[in-house]
């Protein structure tokens, strides 16, 4: 069975990550803006893009502008020189966040870049733009969750827009993780023992979108396997009427929150009953934490131990990606 070591050393590492990452975010520069800022787009794919959906959903009741998460390579008309405009690249050299990059110059939104190093740091320094180098060398940019998504919270935090509070509620988060990491290892082999031969599908409330689009990522790459997600309660509306056969081969997977409205509970509770009617399996997963910040990141590290797991089950490497080599390889080969 192959093992995956280093992605376990990396998953084991993302309690320290995260308050490395807001060492990393005290210490950080960011000039005021020329012009007032009416909303935020951030750019980003893959694990540097998951980070800026965690934030949307962490500030959506405090910051009093929008935040978009754009992950691809065209740009909405409205981006102008009143958009804070991010570009979130762990390498540097995303195709797709270089070219949204580039389109930011040319609307002239205030930029800030957060990478390694690479294209986007190396441009970010001719232009005297503003950016935040985050600690290079991960084998894996999915396993650096932690600092693309601390940054964004202190770009937002230093440019006046949210509070400190998100920003200690991680650091709380740390803690959480770092008390519960052996348990949360031991649920998360059960879970993947239970999975690693199926195909998952994920449900929870639509403020924890983003842990079950990470756990679908995270089962994609690590693990080798497919995967789907839904939320609750638009799945009520559609997909619950696909559930009206025996799908033995489906395991559901249901991830709760204490903070969800009593009529998502309700929801949720029917919903596990039409889909337990048809499922190979179903399973609930309780987020631990007094606020959503803690209870998404228990979840987050959950869905990590449980996708290296699952690859362990599988006989895969978890770091392995050689599907997006090649299609990287094609399209270099192909030019621009």
């Amino acid at each position: 069975m192959t093992q995956s070591k280093d992605m376990k050393d990396l998953v084991a590492g993302f309690p320290a990550q995260l308050l490395e990452a807001i060492e990393i975010g005290e210490q950080a520069n960011i000039s005021p803006a020329k012009n007032p800022i009416h909303k935020v787009y951030v750019a980003g794919m893959g694990g540097s893009g998951i980070g800026a959906d965690f934030v949307a959903s962490f500030i959506r009741e405090e910051s009093p502008v929008p935040y978009v998460t754009g992950k691809g390579y065209e740009l909405p008309a409205w981006v102008d020189e009143n958009t804070l405009a991010i570009a979130s690249s762990y390498s540097g050299n995303t195709e797709e966040t270089l070219s949204s990059f580039n389109q930011f110059l040319e609307k002239g939104a205030k930029v800030v870049c957060l990478a390694s190093g690479g294209k986007l740091i190396e441009a970010a320094k001719e232009k005297g733009l503003d950016y935040i180098q985050l600690p290079g060398g991960s084998p894996s940019p999915r396993a650096c969750l932690g600092y693309s998504l601390v940054q964004q919270l202190f770009v937002l935090n230093k440019l006046g827009l949210i509070g400190a509070s998100l920003i200690d509620q991680l650091r709380s988060a740390s803690a959480l993780l770092e008390k519960h990491q052996e348990a949360v290892k031991g649920r998360a082999q059960q879970i993947a023992a239970l999975i690693y031969d199926r195909l998952p599908v994920i449900y929870t409330s639509g403020r924890l979108e983003p842990v079950a689009i990470r756990m679908r990522q995270q089962f994609n790459e690590n693990g080798k396997m497919l995967c789907w997600h839904h939320v609750i309660p638009e799945m009520n509306h559609n997909e619950l009427v696909g559930w009206r056969q025996e799908q033995s081969r489906i395991a559901a997977l249901f991830l709760r929150s204490s903070l969800d409205s009593a009529r998502n509970q309700l929801r949720t509770e029917i919903t596990k009953e039409v889909v337990g009617n048809f499922a190979g399996s179903l399973m609930e997963v309780q987020a631990k934490g007094e606020n959503l910040v803690e209870q998404a990141m228990y979840l987050v590290h959950l869905a990590d131990w449980i996708s290296v797991y699952v690859a362990d089950q599988r006989g895969v490497d978890a770091i392995e990606i050689k599907v997006i080599d090649y299609l990287k390889d094609s399209l270099a080969k192909a030019g621009e």
